[in-house]
């Protein structure tokens, strides 16, 4: 019996535009890597804060900081046409007759087809989970909330698609009297390709899904600053995951400044867990800067 595959747990770092997600995701790397825990951080925001906070130049080759924790930088152009190019391939070879009547020109529209981005995301974070080596964590720093919130409900939102269409494929199956399974001895195979893709697809996202909504595999983390703004977008974000039964696990309160009261926060999130990251004098930009940050905090991260 073969080995089953271990595979590290997702850490993702989510919340308003600018609240302080890329800061709180490569202090809760470092603090790991400090640890002893083989970690991985990956910027999933097309802004790319973490070549900055770190002051070296990351790309989508891992960059190791130390022995513990290495960083990199999602191409998000490189995986849209990575997806898209996944994509024609697979309409090409599934209505080969396409090329019959010239019309495989018109794949290329597939450009301008609404949530490309986030299934470019989605295919680069297979990708990184299934390369991630010997990691225990992957810390993703992810976009702003629009796009983060399509990319961890795109799972549910496509098999509900999946499987309409799935009918959709069995009845046009029924109508046309067209045999879709046929037995060689014992082994009973598919021989409608549209309804194997769309088999193949479905195990593909209940397999993604089964992840995000796992909390042994998967930790939210919802950061948010002290301002209303940021709280009243961090209840739509909770709001929305909620209906997808998705749940956060901790919250990152990052600029705590003194005498700001955080009982409200406390009674609208009493079940998760809260972090506490105080303003700092100076701007948390470099290697020194991070560490003597995190050697200041009093129990900082507990996943």
């Amino acid at each position: 019996m073969k080995d089953q595959i271990t595979y590290p747990k997702n850490v993702f770092f989510l919340g308003k535009g600018g609240v302080g997600k890329s800061t709180s995701s490569a202090l809760t790397s470092l603090k790991l890597a400090q640890n002893n825990q083989k970690t991985l951080l990956v910027s999933m925001d097309p802004a790319h804060n973490q070549s900055d906070i770190f002051e070296r130049r990351f790309s989508e080759k891992p960059y190791a900081v130390n022995d513990y924790l290495s960083v990199i930088e999602v191409d998000t152009n490189k995986w849209v046409n990575k997806y898209l190019e996944d994509m024609q391939n697979q309409v090409k070879r599934t209505y080969s007759y396409l090329t019959a009547f010239n019309l495989e020109k018109y794949l290329d529209i597939l450009k301008f087809s609404p949530g490309i981005e986030e299934y470019a995301l989605l295919l680069a974070y297979q990708n990184i989970r299934q390369k991630a080596g010997d990691a225990s964590y992957i810390i993703f720093d992810m976009p702003p909330t629009a796009l983060t919130l399509k990319f961890l409900t795109l799972p549910d939102l496509s098999l509900i698609w999946l499987n309409n269409l799935l009918q959709l494929r069995q009845k046009i199956l029924d109508k046309k009297e067209i045999v879709s399974r046929v037995k060689f001895g014992k082994k009973e195979l598919e021989t409608d390709k549209i309804k194997s893709k769309l088999l193949q697809q479905i195990q593909l996202y209940e397999q993604i899904q089964s992840v995000f909504k796992d909390p042994s595999k998967t930790i939210l983390n919802l950061v948010l600053n002290t301002d209303k703004l940021s709280f009243n977008e961090s209840q739509l974000i909770v709001k929305k995951l909620e209906n997808f039964h998705i749940g956060i696990n901790n919250i990152f309160l990052n600029k705590y400044y003194n005498g700001f009261d955080i009982s409200g926060i406390k009674s609208r999130y009493p079940d998760y867990g809260l972090q506490i990251l105080p303003q700092n004098d100076e701007p948390l930009i470099g290697l020194n800067s991070l560490t003597g940050y995190i050697a200041k905090l009093d129990g900082f991260v507990e996943l």
